[in-house]
């Protein structure tokens, strides 16, 4: 039984609307619509675009009564009418009519078709420049009446939309539209006033962005221009600008790619028949026509979107290599019901990394099994289970007609081994790893800007080297790069090194990439500079250790490599751009090379340099997260050290994956890793609350979330530890277990073992915390007794002797009383440095026997020199004798200080008395 609208609603029999983020042409096509359809309902579906929303405030809700979507009972819609638009996903504010039994739907449209059209009765697509000259088009043939306002605002739709009729797309239709409603008062005066208004300061700021970053590509003999711009919020008339900057270069084809806050927009522009902008846009999720499109893509990086960009293009513009040409048949497959065993029998003959799975008796591809997971299978005792168990269900499949840009998704974007070739349903072949790196190599032109990308406008930084740089570091970075040169291989520092290079932060571990055999590079590197290296060829690669002690972390620049058996070739594509955009954060992404004749030349493919300058972290690729939870931490980490804000987008992927809780399948060893790194950092309290923010302490476990008795802890860690570090005296104390111990605060004993459990504690380290714990708590009871009795000072010597510094120090900061934390200080700058100058070698040339005697005699000795009964070697060594004989020694030790008393003369202690 539906329940009844309520009360408040509106019910709209027809109700007229366009597409999301609407622009003039949109709206002005719903109130055209409204004139050819009386008493429907105009709906404004939104726009980002502070313009069209000043304008619709202003004048369109008084003069044509639009409402919000939220206002109307969709179980009364009747009757849809769906203008500059037909697809369902580019109108999501009125989702729910859509599933309405019976709806009719008419569209009125000027872009190409899709397959995400919906099903209309009637139907008015038209290849103009605009979809408002299309609904004119049947205003003018009823000669309806119009106010001058109404001609104005259809008007500005037209000349918004043809760019004032310089665009390629506009037509003999959209000018007589124009003339016939200037003929009805449209005032042209409006529309310029409208069209070419003052840029604003934030505005500047991204046309300034376009035309720094603006770079042309030769796309397959086409001119393409390329240009990116960045904001934490959204900036209003994003495509005026472009528009702008296309007229100011005189561009044939432009992409303008706009990180603003946390999405991607995308707008583009074609003056060629050749770049078909609407279909490139529509493939990331947008839509347009062939001249004029754009986008705005959630899901998706900065970086993902410019890759992506690029091989849509490289597709698109005049594409010639098709899977037919790349593929290898017939292909070897395995059917769902043979065994794990008998996938390896095939693999190993054939030197195959994985096999096509075909339904048992036909050629239906169901699936693909690789060899690693054939071999752990068979390494778990599962060899006889059927290959269809752990087979990878539902691949990605392609046809011959597939296209190159298409099948690279697959192999290198999804990480699919093989792309099984499909025809009529039927299983005809594949196209491996190498059967697509072979054609790369063959005809690098076809390479995509995602593998081969174009090093133009590279910074040097070479006398930044030589300024922050030790010299004997440069020296070593210098032959680094010659070694790299008479090898053949282009050789770079990358990484952290080259992010705090530039940030002015001290930073001497060097990571090198190399692009070509890493292994070999080390091994060269050791015999040239002296040292020793381990190599990890599962990894290609390698550390070297010099002689002065530095460190160098070597690794291999690759795309992919697909290793066979040793009678075939191994075959690989090396790749600088690849290796950086495998980590996380785009300034992390650097690489300066170091051969001679490039010495200082910044590698930046990922706008690392922007972000650093802009103080902003961002992620690679969006699911950069899900792969690596710890990533998150990370950020948090970076962003507190270096005074960074969290990227818009890097913001919300962080809270999807918290909200997924991806950080829930982490190890119990790897999270503790992290909250080490996050103990040692300068201001582990900030960090901590930023992770509270995030709700990533309780994803770690409840337990750990912070409370405001947790935090006052915290911080006064952070001010004892501060404090101690101003001692400069050793030992220095593992502070991660002080800001752990905090972390722990209020903690019993079973919740304190629930967390080790959880972080994956030993039984010794997790008893040996426990034992801390209590060995703390019961300090503290010692020293407020000692207090309360005003017992001698030796006595608070004995309480905090046994606590390790650590256990000290949070001894203070877990108790701030003044009193108790002047004990405590006063044990660690000048108590346990008390030494006396009695030695178990006077003890036993006083006769007494090795034991527990050794152990209570020092102790009494040493109780007696800190309270100022005992103060000299001769009075010490007095004391020992009594106690070695078993004389009263209360005389002695009730005596008051005396500077006398240490001219006592010397006895040999190997003498009697």
């Amino acid at each position: 039984m539906s329940m009844p609208p309520k009360p408040d609603l509106i019910r709209a029999a027809t109700i007229i609307t366009g597409h999301a983020n609407a622009d003039f042409d949109c709206l002005a096509a719903i109130i055209a619509a409204g004139k050819l359809y009386p008493g429907a309902t105009l709906i404004f579906p939104g726009s980002q675009e502070k313009n069209i929303r000043h304008f619709f405030i202003q004048s369109a809700t008084y003069m044509f009564n639009f409402k919000s979507f939220k206002e109307i009972d969709p179980g009364s819609v009747t009757t849809l009418v769906l203008v500059d638009t037909r697809q369902r996903s580019r109108a999501p504010h009125i989702e729910a009519v859509f599933n309405t039994p019976g709806l009719v739907i008419h569209c009125y449209d000027h872009h190409p078709d899709t397959d995400e059209d919906v099903a209309a009765e009637k139907s008015v697509v038209k290849n103009w420049g605009s979809t408002t000259a299309i609904i004119m088009d049947e205003i003018m043939a009823r000669d309806m009446t119009l106010t001058p306002d109404e001609a104005t605002i259809l008007g500005l739709g037209i000349y918004e939309d043809t760019g004032s009729f310089t665009f390629a797309s506009t037509t003999e239709h959209d000018l007589a539209a124009a003339a016939w409603l200037r003929g009805r008062g449209m005032d042209v005066g409006v529309i310029a006033d409208l069209m070419t208004r003052e840029l604003s300061s934030e505005q500047i700021t991204i046309m300034s962005q376009l035309i720094e970053t603006a770079q042309t590509h030769d796309i397959n003999g086409i001119e393409v221009v390329i240009a990116e711009a960045a904001s934490d919020q959204y900036i209003g008339d994003f495509a005026l600008l472009v528009h702008k900057f296309l007229d100011m270069e005189n561009l044939r084809v432009l992409f303008a790619v706009g990180l603003m806050n946390d999405r991607v927009h995308l707008v583009a522009r074609s003056r060629t028949p050749d770049v078909d902008v609407g279909k490139i846009c529509a493939a990331l999720g947008g839509g347009g026509h062939p001249y004029a499109a754009s986008a705005s893509i959630k899901d998706m990086t900065l970086t993902q979107v410019r890759e992506e960009l690029f091989g849509l293009l490289y597709s698109q513009i005049n594409p010639q290599v098709h899977a037919r040409q790349l593929m290898s048949k017939p292909a070897v497959s395995i059917e769902d019901t043979a065994t794990m065993r008998r996938a390896e029998e095939i693999m190993t003959r054939y030197g195959l990394k994985a096999l096509p799975v075909v339904a048992k008796g036909s050629k239906r591809c169901v699936g693909v099994i690789e060899h690693d997971i054939m071999d752990k299978a068979i390494n778990h005792g599962l060899g006889d289970v059927p290959v269809g168990d752990y087979m990878i269900r539902d691949p990605a499949v392609i046809t011959p007609d597939t296209d190159l840009y298409a099948v690279m998704e697959i192999i290198l974007g999804r990480r699919q081994r093989l792309a099984p070739v499909v025809e009529d349903g039927q299983l005809t072949g594949v196209v491996t790893r190498t059967d697509l790196v072979n054609t790369l190599v063959k005809e690098p032109a076809r390479i995509p800007e995602a593998l081969l990308p174009e090093r133009k406008k590279e910074r040097n930084i070479g006398g930044v080297l030589r300024e922050r740089l030790p010299k004997k570091l440069l020296a070593m970075l210098q032959q680094a790069g010659k070694l790299g040169q008479e090898l053949g291989q282009a050789v770079y520092v990358v990484g952290g090194f080259v992010r705090d290079l530039l940030l002015k932060h001290p930073n001497f571990d060097v990571d090198l990439v190399v692009e070509g055999d890493g292994i070999a590079f080390a091994a060269e590197m050791v015999r040239v500079f002296g040292g020793r290296f381990k190599s990890h060829p599962k990894f290609k690669t390698a550390v070297v250790i010099l002689p002065d002690g530095q460190r160098v972390d070597v690794a291999t620049a690759r795309l992919e490599y697909y290793e066979y058996p040793a009678a075939l070739p191994t075959v690989e594509l090396s790749s600088i751009k690849m290796d950086l955009y495998r980590r996380d954060f785009t300034v992390n992404a650097l690489a300066v090379h170091l051969s001679p004749e490039r010495f200082g030349d910044l590698v930046d493919f990922f706008g690392a340099q922007r972000d650093i300058k802009d103080r902003v972290l961002r992620v690679l690729h969006s699911l950069s997260f899900v792969e690596d939870p710890t990533r998150i931490v990370r950020a948090i980490r970076f962003s507190e050290r270096f005074g960074f804000r969290i990227g818009g987008q890097t913001d919300r992927l962080i809270k999807n994956a918290v909200r997924h809780s991806f950080f829930h399948k982490l190890s119990g060893a790897r999270v503790f890793h992290e909250l080490q790194l996050i103990f040692e950092e300068k201001t582990p309290l900030s960090c901590l609350r930023r992770m509270q923010d995030y709700k990533l302490l309780a994803a770690i476990h409840p337990l750990l979330a912070l409370t405001h008795s947790k935090e006052a802890v915290l911080l006064e860690v952070e001010n004892v530890v501060n404090w101690y570090r101003l001692l400069y005296i050793e030992p220095q104390p593992q502070v991660w277990l002080l800001y752990f111990l905090a972390l722990c605060t209020g903690l019993d004993a079973e919740q304190f073992s629930i967390i080790a459990r959880r972080l994956n504690f030993s039984k010794r380290v997790a008893g040996d915390m426990a034992a801390m714990r209590q060995q703390i708590r019961d300090t503290a009871q010692g020293i407020y007794n000692w207090e309360y009795h005003k017992g001698p000072l030796s006595e608070l010597y004995f309480l905090l002797e046994p606590l390790p510094l650590e256990g000290a120090l949070y001894l203070m900061a877990r108790n701030p009383r003044e009193p108790l934390q002047k004990y405590v200080s006063m044990h660690l700058t000048t108590l346990r440095h008390k030494r006396v100058e009695v030695t178990g070698n006077d003890l036993k040339k006083l006769g007494v026997e090795a034991g527990p005697r050794y152990a209570d005699i020092l102790r009494r000795v040493v109780g007696a020199a800190i309270d100022g009964l005992a103060v000299c070697r001769s009075e010490q060594l007095e004391l020992a004798r009594r106690l070695a004989k078993g004389e009263p020694v209360a005389a002695l030790l009730t005596r008051p200080p005396s500077g006398e008393r240490c001219q006592l003369p010397e006895t040999d202690p190997s003498s009697p008395a």
